[in-house]
């Protein structure tokens, strides 16, 4: 019978823990973010605002769309800083071209040719110290040069994400760990950005066609727009967290009490989100990627209504002229002037 106990609870214990596998570990929910109505667990409160969110309805029509397309870099540069110290200006640069040489012989093998490097001369200073002279009644202090100091930025351009990890093997075994940053780069920007606007007029045709089956012929309202666009690349999405629960190995081994330990910082890549976009294109990413999104916010006003204006009514006067015979008589013969 224990064994039957025990086994049921290593079965809820492994698959009553099945669905939070791939929640990882950056964030812990917080108690006081969980409601109880009743006998329900309501999670995340904010989704049921907005599903029991009361709408406004308007005679102004506004049409808002959003797209966001994630696009895989074209190239990448890995910037690396050197700094070297020799007793020589001569000594120090040689020191120094040993190490890139070292590097570009090692990343010849896949693919990374001489015209992928780039030298960035940061620093090339002499060091001093101070040289006593002793004298008959004095002592002199004198600065004078005892060696030289070159710092270098690397710059290494590659086109696949695995040739990274060769190229920081390549560096570390030339004694060069100082990784500044990597760049991504992209050439075909104005063609993502034009595939967006596509799918954006498109979609606004769409909308369009909707308002009208409701009753709102959009041909009658004035229209007033605002667009926008902006490219977001990996660093700019990295964030950190710290383990929630640290355990001591130490204090298993030693039977005593409880060793604190230190908590590491870890850093993932956490991109735009989804939630608030109409189009995205390449949804499903495997590796950080340049995100370049679009919006265009348009807003109809109805046309202000004619006033309609009664006919005017123009009144024709027509004159009659009459001649007298300058001899006296009284005949009086009406002129005609048509």
């Amino acid at each position: 019978m224990k064994n039957h106990v025990l086994t049921l609870i290593l079965f809820l214990f492994f698959f009553g823990n099945a669905n939070a596998q791939h929640k990882g570990n950056y964030d812990q929910i917080s108690r006081q973010n969980v409601l109880h109505s009743g006998n329900a667990t309501i999670y995340n409160p904010t989704v049921q605002q907005q599903i029991n969110k009361v709408l406004n309805p308007s005679t102004h029509v506004f049409i808002d769309v959003k797209a966001l397309q994630n696009v895989e870099a074209t190239t990448y540069t890995a910037i690396f800083n050197i700094s070297q110290i020799g007793a020589t200006a001569d000594s120090t640069n040689l020191l120094i071209n040993q190490k890139i040489d070292n590097i570009k012989n090692e990343l010849k093998a896949i693919g990374i040719s001489e015209d992928d490097f780039a030298i960035d001369v940061i620093s090339f200073v002499p060091n001093y110290e101070i040289e006593v002279q002793k004298k008959l009644f004095s002592k002199t202090y004198t600065e004078v040069p005892n060696g030289f100091e070159l710092q270098q930025n690397l710059h290494i351009q590659f086109t696949k994400t695995n040739q990274f990890e060769s190229i920081l093997t390549a560096c570390a075994k030339s004694e060069i760990y100082n990784l500044v940053k990597v760049d991504y780069y992209i050439e075909n920007i104005a063609e993502v950005y034009k595939n967006l606007q596509t799918k954006l007029l498109k979609l606004i045709e769409d909308k369009k066609a909707y308002y009208k089956i409701l009753g709102f012929d959009l041909a009658d309202y004035n229209v007033a727009i605002a667009d926008d666009q902006y490219c977001y690349f990996p660093k700019d999405f990295y964030q950190s967290y710290q383990a929630f629960n640290s355990v001591s190995f130490e204090a298993i081994h030693k039977k005593k009490g409880v060793t604190t330990a230190k908590k590491q910082t870890s850093y993932y890549y956490q991109p735009l989100s989804y939630e608030n976009y109409d189009v995205v294109v390449n949804p499903s990413i495997l590796e950080p990627v340049v995100q370049i999104g679009m919006n265009i916010r348009l807003q109809y006003t109805p046309k202000p209504i004619e006033a309609k204006t009664e006919p005017v009514v123009k009144t024709e006067i027509k004159h009659k002229y009459y001649v007298v015979s300058p001899n006296g008589t009284l005949d009086i013969k009406a002129l005609q002037t048509d």
